[in-house]
């Protein structure tokens, strides 16, 4: 069956906008024609003049799923991502039980997730120091790469028994194995010992606060950890990227490391494009992550590296806690450290990015569609809007002014730090390998497709 849309428009160089035509046959784009040109199809739909876009990509989602689903699970974390233009989700090891850090253990996390996915989906390989003390982890390693994981995580500071984090002489251990394997590795990337020693002496004084809290995570964790990183890069050859950077002086020394020729990189958060930690003491653990947000010039600076193409990808780390119960503990030490993001990800940042004149749209697409996904390995078929490739599309209605409410959001635990924000450009439309998926109306009547269609997309699958 051929479905032509019609009537839209799509990006091109900087600003552009370009009247197109969009031909799509089965899961894939089959042409991508002019505004006046003739095309026989089977059924037509007009867009009413709306923006399409390469459908967006998180690269950097926890869903919890199996094992803390009264957190966030696969489907109310995909659907979400379906009414937020988020195509296709990347889903980290670490929160879900058991970790994904064996081939084994995947296979038994998609036996469960696969089912409930409203769009396609990678996963995040992980390795962890609990890994590490089983004598064959390079084997246990080498399984997992080829089980087709996207990327492999690992931590230099983690709270989490269940996924510990390394050294860095243990990290270069695993990177001798990505190098040779052609794998990315993302680290969370905050020294340990700089933040041990913060937060014993915020602690020794009695801190409570949000912002004591932020002290005892500093910018030179941050910084610190990036220079490991780049002395990793150094002697090992391997790629390595640093998650969720909050630091602009440590993405400093991962730009400087990319001139010098080295396989670094860096993403950032939302989050730290929109909040510092003057919205932390306000907010409270409303918007409490790790790392923490920082200051304005830290934000600004994120800004300035995110048009000059310093960071690679924006990703949502999409974390919820249990509303209200782990976020109002009493204390900031023990609140839940996340924040849910997933659905907000590709409407802030054209809102706060685009609309206002910060990036271009074109840098917009290389952010949230093309980068990542030719950072995990998938960028033969998504990315793009390009003849051969999956037929997934953002479709943003750019006319539009909307107010964020939590209340309307669609994953499990509904609470954001943009609430009450107002955002230009709203999501009008998601499809996935050629089929709508989510569909909002003018009277904001949504849509989802009745079953869920998502798909497991390994990393250099057949285009």
């Amino acid at each position: 069956m051929k479905i032509l849309l019609h009537n839209l428009v799509i990006s091109g160089k900087a600003d552009e906008r370009r009247p197109a035509q969009l031909l799509v046959e089965g899961e894939r784009i089959d042409a991508v024609l002019g505004p006046n040109e003739g095309v026989t199809s089977d059924e037509r739909i007009d867009l009413g003049g709306a923006l399409v876009l390469p459908g967006a990509i998180d690269g950097h989602v926890h869903f919890d799923d199996p094992g803390f689903t009264q957190r966030e699970d696969f489907g109310t974390g995909t659907r979400a991502a379906a009414a937020g233009g988020v195509t296709m989700v990347v889903d980290m090891p670490c929160t879900s039980l058991p970790p994904v850090t064996s081939a084994a253990n995947l296979a038994g996390k998609l036996g469960i997730i696969a089912p409930k996915a409203h769009v396609d989906f990678m996963l995040w390989g992980g390795v962890s120091s609990n890994v590490l003390q089983n004598s064959d982890w390079r084997g246990q390693l080498e399984e997992l790469i080829d089980a087709g994981v996207g990327a492999i995580k690992v931590y230099l500071l983690s709270g989490m028994e269940t996924f510990r984090d390394l050294k860095p002489e243990q990290i270069f251990e695993v990177l001798k194995i990505t190098a040779q394997r052609g794998i990315p590795v993302g680290v969370h990337a905050e020294d340990r010992r700089i933040v041990e020693a913060a937060k014993s002496t915020v602690l020794a004084r009695g801190g409570d606060s949000p912002l004591d809290y932020a002290a005892s995570r500093p910018a030179e964790g941050e910084i610190a950890a990036a220079r490991t990183l780049r002395d990793l890069c150094r002697q090992t050859g391997a790629r390595i990227h640093v998650v969720h950077i909050a630091s602009y002086e440590a993405l400093d020394i991962v730009t400087t490391a990319r001139s010098e020729g080295l396989q670094l990189s860096a993403e950032t958060c939302p989050h730290y494009l929109l909040f510092t930690d003057h919205d932390l003491e306000r907010l409270g653990a409303l918007l409490k992550t790790a790392p923490v947000v920082k200051s304005q010039q830290d934000m600004e600076g994120l800004w300035r590296g995110l048009e000059a193409g310093e960071l690679l990808f924006v990703a949502s780390d999409h974390a919820a806690g249990v509303w209200p119960e782990e976020k109002k503990t009493g204390s900031i030490w023990t609140d839940y450290g996340g924040v849910p993001g997933v659905e907000l990800l590709l409407p802030a940042l054209y809102s706060e990015g685009v609309a206002k004149g910060r990036i271009t749209l074109e840098r917009l697409v290389e952010i949230t569609s093309r980068a990542p996904a030719e950072f995990f390995g998938v960028g033969t078929r998504k990315g793009r809007i390009k003849k051969g490739y999956d037929a997934d599309f953002s479709v943003i209605n750019e006319g539009s002014t909307w107010t964020v409410r939590a209340s309307e959001l669609h994953n499990k635990n509904r609470y954001t730090p943009l609430e009450g924000m107002t955002l230009e450009g709203r999501i009008q439309e998601t499809w996935v390998r050629g089929q709508r998926v989510f569909a909002r109306d003018e009277s904001g009547h949504e849509d989802f497709s009745e079953q869920p269609s998502g798909r497991f997309i390994t990393r250099g699958g057949a285009s």
